[in-house]
C-alpha cells in the first residue's frame, strides 16, 4: 500500500509544481509560500479532526517534538527556496533540481539512519544526478 501512496505523492508533487508556476506569476516568492502553507495547514489539521486523531498530540515525546520541528523547519527553508526558484526559472530546469533530493536523501539515510546503501543505489544516485545535468544543460 505504501507504493500505491508514493505514487500518489508524485503524482501531486507534480501538479504542485505546474500549479505553483502558473500561481506565482506577479506574485512575490515568500507571500505566495504563505499561502500554499496556510492551505497545507489547514489540510492536516483537517486530516488529524477528521479521522479523530488529535488526543495523540500529548502522546509525542520530546524527541518526537523535536524532530517534528526541525522537520518543519527544512520544509518551510525548502518551500521558500523552491518557489522563488520557481519564479526565477522555468518549471522543466527547477523541478529536476529539486528532485535531486532523492539522491541527497539516500545519502543522508545511510549516513544518519545506517540504512542499506547498495550497488543499486549507487547505481540509482548517478543516473539521478546524471539525468538532471542533462535535463538542466
Amino acid at each position: 500500500m505504501w507504493a500505491v501512496f508514493a505514487v500518489l505523492s508524485a503524482m501531486f508533487a507534480a501538479l504542485t509544481s505546474i500549479l505553483a508556476k502558473i500561481g506565482i506569476d506577479g506574485v512575490n516568492s515568500n507571500l505566495a509560500t504563505a499561502i500554499r502553507t496556510m492551505v497545507v495547514v489547514a489540510m492536516a489539521w483537517g486530516m488529524v479532526f477528521l479521522t479523530h486523531t488529535q488526543s495523540g498530540i500529548t502522546e509525542i515525546s520530546k524527541k518526537s517534538w523535536l524532530f517534528l520541528v526541525l522537520s518543519g523547519l527544512a520544509t518551510g527553508a525548502s518551500w521558500l527556496c523552491y518557489y522563488r526558484a520557481l519564479q526565477m526559472g522555468e518549471a522543466s530546469k527547477v523541478v529536476p533540481i529539486d528532485k535531486l533530493s532523492v539522491v541527497i536523501t539516500l545519502v543522508l539515510a545511510f549516513v544518519f539512519l545506517h540504512e542499506e546503501f547498495t550497488a543499486k543505489s549507487l547505481i540509482g544516485c548517478i543516473l539521478i544526478g546524471v539525468g538532471t545535468l542533462v535535463m538542466v544543460l
